[in-house]
């Protein structure tokens, strides 16, 4: 085992906000606490701050953006691997992928650190993406992921490592949760006086989460008593958010779904929901972490049956599977969800079982620091 500190640095776009960002900030706390350095490298946002007071150094170098100030980070990237005596060069997205990539093949073999990439998508198969399969190990979060890359790219068996992504299970837990903290989402999304069912879709605006069809879905059983909160930035495709405006009044949904933005707490914001929607359409999770911070805070999960979310949710046992862009089937789950809470309530006490026992971050950071260990030692043998 490699028993001393050793020195980390994760590379990706922004740390404004979600599961890729969540995850790094997990890894990054856990290095710390076990004694490890720990160096971030983004353009910053929202979440630097914790990073920072768990421990972590953050960089704040513009390696996410497409255009030619990126490559000014090139040589300080250089110099900072080589003067920190950096072990571990970890890359979870692929631009910031081809500068440590370039940067670390500059280097003298003896020299660099030990390259790993985390595949934290089905990214399109081309020469760009290709990047992402250049680390000594290539981390993959879930099978689905593993055997698109097995698919698309020539790379030995020995070289992908399943590593699920995980969860705190402390922070997302039902118990952490004050009741101070869930009434003040209930005063802020106007739900004091409200005490029937909600349905949540927690999820960025973006084509690909399937809030058109969910909102389809919502459209079929109105008769239903429910309220619905989409829970998620508002910010990255104004078209299509005017679009999802513009789909509620017209399926007469106004009074009854609301999009509430972004939220800083997603365990009291889930602990107001009866039911978690994933509804991914265009594109299948990867993993599918909504589903498991869900399952985590005892919420049964409807979720579409592709991609990760057929490995994090257990068909009728933690949740219900729907085919994509189905929104009869989805609209048929819905209502079975609404109308038997003895059901809601097993799936909640069967899906946070599930996540404690598969995708917790403990889980997740210990495989990792195993998979740093064991490319170190076979470094230290290689150079003796």
């Amino acid at each position: 085992m490699v028993a001393e500190s050793i020195t980390v640095v994760q590379m990706l776009p922004d740390l404004e906000g979600g599961g890729v960002e969540r995850g790094t900030l997990e890894l990054a706390r856990c290095l710390c606490q076990q004694g490890h350095r720990s160096i971030v490298i983004s353009a910053g946002g929202r979440m630097v701050s914790q990073l920072e007071k768990e421990g972590s150094t953050h960089i704040a170098w513009e390696v996410g953006v497409k255009r030619p100030a990126c490559l000014k980070t090139f040589f300080p990237l250089r110099r900072l691997l080589q003067e920190e005596h950096v072990d571990i060069l970890h890359v979870r997205s692929r631009l910031p992928a081809w500068i440590g990539y370039l940067v670390w093949r500059s280097l003298p073999e003896k020299t660099r650190p030990r390259l790993v990439t985390t595949f934290h998508g089905f990214y399109s198969v081309n020469p760009y993406s290709a990047v992402m399969t250049k680390g000594e190990r290539i981390i993959a979060i879930s099978k689905s992921v593993a055997d698109h890359i097995r698919q698309h790219y020539k790379v030995s068996d020995d070289r992908v490592v399943l590593i699920y992504r995980g969860v705190d299970e402390n922070y997302f837990s039902p118990s952490a949760v004050s009741g101070e903290r869930i009434q003040a989402l209930r005063e802020r999304w106007d739900l004091a006086d409200y005490s029937g069912p909600i349905i949540m879709l927690p999820g960025r605006i973006s084509p690909w989460k399937g809030h058109d069809v969910f909102f389809r879905s919502l459209g079929i059983f109105q008769k239903v008593p429910w309220k619905a909160l989409c829970v998620g930035d508002d910010t990255e495709n104004s078209h299509h958010s005017l679009r999802l405006r513009q789909m509620i009044q017209d399926l007469g949904l106004a009074k009854r779904v609301q999009l509430v933005g972004h939220c800083d707490d997603m365990p009291a914001a889930l602990m107001l929901a009866d039911v978690v929607v994933s509804a991914s359409s265009s594109e299948p999770e990867a993993f599918g972490r909504i589903a498991v911070e869900a399952q985590a805070m005892g919420k049964p999960v409807i979720a579409s049956a592709h991609g990760g979310s057929l490995e994090t949710v257990l068909d009728r046992k933690t949740g219900w599977l729907v085919p994509p862009n189905d929104e009869l089937s989805l609209a048929d789950a819905l209502t079975e969800a609404i109308l038997d809470k003895t059901k809601r309530n097993r799936f909640g006490r069967e899906g946070r079982k599930w996540v404690q026992e598969n995708f917790t971050a403990q889980k997740m950071c210990r495989s990792t620091l195993e998979l740093y260990q064991n490319l170190l030692l076979q470094g230290y043998s290689s150079k003796r």
